[in-house]
């Protein structure tokens, strides 16, 4: 859940003294031909025709000079208290900005408590975090910067910290034309995020571009599979996101240490319950699931074939096993693995 913001933020003024630094660099930059931002990779808000159209707020609209704070701040490990970890390390850009651990460390080498989720294509999602409880992605930012077990700071104290540095004083005029604050960071952040738009898989290339040699036979056994009424992948992992945005128990377990979106409602029928994630870039995302608790996509499909454990709140599409054999359990791998999407995983724009 999001912890209540420190009552700081309510009632303290971001003035910061770097004015005359700022004039400086104005001045200097203004005389040069190319610019940092002219340096910059001019493609990196380019979401694929195929996809729906993306949800931006209005005071956050899409600029590179907004997209370059935001890279910038999340490399930046002064958002944790003892400088040790940043965004960046537990969302690896090669991991399809997720984390190969069951948990995360924090700050002071503290457990995390669920499994990082992955990053590709995050701003199309409607809430965030497992239980769904926060609206925005410029709220979201907060979480991880608060909790005890991640970054465990207060946003007042980073910004007092950072605003004394002339890059990120200048960085932000240019982004938002304001001194570097709190508003500042927490949009920046997000619409850097907005930015890791992942649509160019083996699978996207078959299906939206007439590339009908990509996939081999199994493969498309494995994609008949995944859409066939016996499995119903698709009802949950629907769309060109593999994501209802849902909430669901698959049977993981009977017993869960974790409320689940619980959590959140205090409701007994969201027990146990989780946001549903994409399929996209699975391949790079395990060890997998809420917990971690599986390390690979074969054994997912074993769970899911055999049916999981009872409970209360299992998703009815998931009630009897679905028994695949070798044969079906290989293909389905393989078409799971056409949804990675290797350009997006390597592309140079998101080296610090």
């Amino acid at each position: 859940m999001l912890h209540h913001f420190n009552n700081r933020f309510l009632y303290r003024q971001g003035w910061f003294w770097f004015f005359p630094i700022l004039i400086l660099f104005v001045l200097f930059f203004s005389g040069c031909k190319k610019s940092e931002s002219d340096k910059a990779p001019v493609s990196v808000w380019d979401p694929p025709s195929w996809f729906p159209p993306m949800e931006i707020p209005e005071d956050n609209q899409f600029t590179l000079e907004r997209w370059e704070l935001g890279k910038k701040l999340f490399y930046e490990k002064k958002l944790s208290i003892d400088h040790s970890i940043a965004c960046v390390s537990c969302h690896d850009p090669q991991l399809s900005f997720s984390d190969d651990q069951a948990f995360s460390p924090g700050v002071f080498d503290r457990p995390g408590v669920r499994n990082a989720s992955m990053l590709a294509n995050i701003g199309y999602a409607p809430n965030f975090l497992r239980e769904g409880g926060v609206p925005t992605l410029e709220m979201q930012v907060l979480v991880p910067i608060q909790e005890h077990n991640e970054f465990n700071h207060n946003i007042l104290d980073i910004v007092e910290e950072l605003a004394q540095d002339s890059v990120y004083a200048l960085l932000a005029q240019k982004a938002y034309g304001s001194e570097f604050s709190p508003f500042v960071l927490t949009r920046a952040l997000a619409n850097f995020e907005r930015s890791l738009i992942s649509g160019q898989s083996r699978f996207d290339l078959y299906t939206y571009n007439g590339y009908y040699s990509l996939l081999s036979e199994d493969e498309i056994e494995g994609k008949n599979l995944f859409y066939s009424s016996r499995l119903k992948c698709s009802e949950c992992h629907s769309g060109v996101l593999f994501t209802s945005f849902d909430f669901a128990n698959n049977g993981l377990k009977e017993e869960y240490e974790d409320e689940g979106r619980m959590r959140l409602t205090g409701l007994e029928t969201d027990r146990a319950v989780f946001k549903i994630p994409s399929l996209r870039n699975i391949e790079m995302s395990g060890p997998y699931l809420h917990d971690g608790s599986i390390n690979s996509l074969e054994e997912v499909i074993d769970l899911y074939s055999e049916g999981g454990f009872d409970h209360l709140n299992k998703s009815p599409l998931l009630e009897e096993p679905i028994n695949l054999n070798a044969l079906e359990k290989a293909q389905l791998l393989s078409f799971l693995k056409t949804l990675t999407d290797h350009s997006f995983l390597n592309d140079e724009r998101w080296v610090e």
